[in-house]
């Protein structure tokens, strides 16, 4: 309604369109040659538009479908007998940003192949209904593949969360094979690759568990660590380089692998907390139950005894536990099996 009072709408056959004409600046944000969409490279041609680059706002419900979601479209829009319709794929999104958001936002994400058509025409119809920018920063994330192939329900190669639970990997895991690559650049997934991340997760839990056995129990941060999550923020703060940021980490995590059990537990609870926070990765550590300790604390007897036969036999029972043990020194030092 608002956007008819601008002068901007038109009514064809099949629904109520934008006449992308009537905003000068539509093919600024992805740089749309409009004379090659006049050819037909873009959007199925259709007589009765305008221009081939306008979108429907509002589209009629088929005479002879009854669909799921559909409504009574407002007489004020019509030119005619009132019809079932339902909003347009671009102006729902608008919709719900201006009615929960606001006219502009901070940050707008979505796919790459989202810039020559949705997010366009999104941005068309809220600046011109608000005359404000739909948002400061737009974030495209490129394309997942699987096995070097683009996803494709023709190909039936979808990799589904279900599909991954199943094979004992962690959705944790994803995300972190996620987070290795730019989100501008290109990903290939295959079961190796996941298998890597789950990898390369299980052994930074492992590091954390030592959360619980720590001997300096202070809240003091380690220099070296406070500086490697530092430079991990830094690097998130430069375009979400979350590969970079996750090699600072890493640095870190091997700070505190490195120091066993003298590093402090602020300097540990610090690397848990930036990963919780910065890359969503909730890290799943429990203490050992009593039972558990006095099994870890007879194998430590049995060895300082050199009861070797005893302490295999006590590192097998703990093992059935989920629990593998480091010998480091006189140290012992657990970590979950995961």
């Amino acid at each position: 309604r608002l956007l008819k009072n601008k002068g901007v709408t038109y009514q064809i056959d099949d629904g109520i369109y934008f006449d992308t004409s009537k905003f000068p600046k539509y093919a600024d944000f992805a740089k749309l040659n409009l004379v090659h969409l006049r050819e037909g490279a873009r959007i199925a041609s259709n007589p009765q538009k305008r221009n081939p680059s306008d979108f429907a706002l509002w589209k009629f419900s088929p005479s002879n479908e009854k669909r799921d979601m559909e409504w009574d479209t407002p007489s004020d829009l019509m030119a005619g007998e009132t019809k079932k319709g339902f909003p347009g794929w671009h102006l729902e999104c608008s919709a719900m940003i201006l009615d929960k958001l606001g006219e502009t936002i901070d940050i707008h994400t979505g796919g790459i192949d989202h810039i020559p058509v949705h997010h366009t025409n999104e941005i068309a119809q809220s600046t011109t209904l608000t005359g404000r920018p739909l948002a400061n920063y737009w974030l495209h994330s490129n394309f997942l593949h699987v096995n070097g192939t683009k996803i494709s329900k023709s190909l039936g190669n979808s990799i589904l969360l279900n599909d991954i639970s199943k094979k004992g990997i962690s959705i944790q895991a994803f995300k972190l094979f996620v987070l290795q690559s730019h989100y501008r650049t290109e990903t290939n997934f295959t079961w190796d690759n996941l298998t890597a991340a789950q990898n390369r997760l299980n052994n930074w839990f492992s590091i954390l568990d030592m959360k619980w056995q720590l001997n300096n129990v202070s809240d003091y941060i380690e220099p070296t660590i406070e500086t490697e999550l530092r430079n991990a923020l830094e690097s998130l703060q430069q375009d979400l380089d979350t590969p970079q940021a996750i090699i600072h980490v890493e640095k870190a995590l091997n700070i505190i692998e490195t120091s066993g059990l003298s590093s402090t537990t602020s300097s540990l609870e610090a690397v848990v907390d930036f990963i919780d926070k910065a890359f969503g990765l909730k890290y799943d550590g429990q203490d050992l139950t009593g039972a558990e300790k006095n099994l870890i604390s007879e194998r430590s007897k049995a060895r300082e005894e050199k009861d070797w036969e005893k302490s295999d036999s006590l590192r097998d029972k703990i093992s059935e536990k989920k629990i593998s043990l480091m010998d480091k020194g006189d140290s012992q030092i657990w970590s979950r099996i995961r």
